[in-house]
């Protein structure tokens, strides 16, 4: 979030806005030697999903019928099946079909493969084994074509389609049978098995053309602040990129001048970022309800079937939980890929807003259907890829408390600030890693001290 720098007299009066991040899973099969002084905190320690915000705890109560007790094991759960589900992942390779979380509290991870031989190893992890037809890679081929083929010829009578890991399939959501099956024959997918969902939904773009908190475009469009961001010691925010194209002004929640559109990608993709003056301080907070805060340490993605809250300036905080990743989405100003789609709802003006699991940013709110009194569904633009794009470091509190050990040297040094995906490697202290989940590296997440991200190799 961005705070507007005012005397201390004035400090308690102001509202914080923030957003989240995503990442991915990434790692190899085996146990990895502790570090020298001896076990390694657990992924929920790493995370900060042991200590979760009252407000999002409350918030996964409300919308997904949790008690206290539920929601707080829901989270650290997801957090440790992360984790789980990245050894896998690298250890199965081209083989790997994907990783699921169901249950109240998230208690089971499914880890699909292509090969009944891996069934073993796979429960060894404590994990559910699910044997499928088409690796993960696979799905996400089809998907490519289906992208290909919406970048060629407008797709607005089939305006979303994704890969459906649990059920091993690519869907395609259309208005009519026969709009899909035109839509996947001009992709030259027909024969790829992919599956037709007919529906009503026309998602749109969640930007509000109203007076309203807390952020304007050139005066006039409104939209929300996502997660605080810095570039080259330059305080500054994450956001949609339909908000705002490059060189537009922003101001503040309360209507004094803030910032410009430094960089915007619409579509295609649905980011940008805003720089801003010297009246506004970037924190690693973000807006709950009853202008609460809750404070982001990452950008580690979740798994599909975790929980994910929103923050919003039109409807505050909701919560859901992730349905797919890679999901195209054919808006009618044009095509935007590679987004999240989740159970959330969201209303026009939450556009740009942060998407959290815990304590970790997944990603900006994009647009959707339906909205916040019958139900609906959201796209986020996943964080990572927004920080990686535009060479942007995300605001933590983990990265304010931690002190970066001396860098290795080398193209393959870890170091603080890179994002690293899922299977990445790197060296630190004279040791090569491989990265379990993606991320922001953080000063503090150094490898040989965060197994539930890096395994020693």
């Amino acid at each position: 979030m961005v705070h507007r720098r005012v005397p201390a007299a004035r400090r308690a009066g102001l509202i914080a806005f923030g957003t989240l991040l995503l990442s991915a899973v990434c790692s190899v099969a085996g146990a990895e030697p502790p570090p020298a002084g001896g076990p390694g905190p657990t992924a929920a320690q790493t995370l900060g999903a042991n200590r979760p915000s009252a407000e999002v705890l409350r918030a996964l109560e409300r919308d997904l019928g949790l008690t206290p007790a539920q929601a707080a094991q829901r989270l650290v759960n997801e957090a440790e099946a992360g984790t789980r589900a990245g050894r896998l992942r690298n250890a199965l390779g081209k083989r790997f079909g994907g990783a699921w979380v169901t249950g109240p509290t998230s208690q089971d991870l499914t880890v699909a493969t292509t090969d009944r031989a891996d069934l073993p190893a796979i429960q060894g992890q404590g994990a559910k084994a699910a044997v499928v037809k088409k690796s993960l890679a696979g799905l996400t081929g089809v998907r490519d074509k289906l992208d290909a083929a919406a970048r060629r010829a407008a797709t607005t009578d089939a305006p979303v389609w994704y890969v459906d890991v649990p059920r091993n399939r690519v869907v395609v959501e259309a208005r009519s049978r026969a709009h899909a099956t035109a839509f996947v024959k001009a992709a030259g997918a027909t024969n790829d098995g992919v599956a037709v969902q007919v529906s009503a939904d026309r998602p749109r773009l969640l930007k509000d053309i109203v007076g309203g908190d807390p952020y304007y475009i050139n005066g006039s469009a409104r939209c929300s602040v996502g997660f605080s961001v810095t570039r080259a010691a330059v305080d500054g925010f994450a956001t949609a990129g339909h908000c705002g194209a490059a060189g537009h002004t922003t101001t503040g929640h309360d209507q004094s001048a803030q910032g410009t559109f430094r960089a915007s990608t619409f579509p295609g993709k649905d980011m940008a970022w805003v720089a801003v003056n010297g009246d506004w301080t970037a924190t690693a907070d973000v807006k709950g309800q009853s202008a609460q805060r809750v404070q982001i340490a990452g950008s580690v993605e979740a798994l599909v079937g975790a929980s994910v809250c929103r923050s919003g300036s039109t409807t505050g905080w909701h919560c859901g939980t992730i349905q797919q990743y890679g999901t195209s989405v054919s808006y009618p100003q044009g095509v935007v890929s590679g987004l999240t789609r989740t159970t959330v709802c969201a209303e026009p003006g939450d556009s740009g807003g942060p998407f959290l699991a815990g304590a970790q940013a997944q990603g900006l709110t994009s647009g959707g259907s339906g909205d916040c009194r019958t139900g609906g569904t959201t796209y986020y633009q996943p964080i990572n890829a927004v920080l990686e794009d535009f060479g942007l470091t995300l605001k933590t509190a983990a990265g304010a408390a931690g002190t970066p050990d001396p860098q290795d040297s080398g193209a393959d040094a870890w170091a603080s600030g890179r994002v690293y995906g899922v299977g990445a490697t790197v060296s630190q202290g004279g040791v090569r890693y491989q990265c379990l989940q993606a991320h922001q590296a953080q000063g503090s997440w150094r490898p040989s001290a965060t197994p539930a991200l890096w395994q020693r190799l």
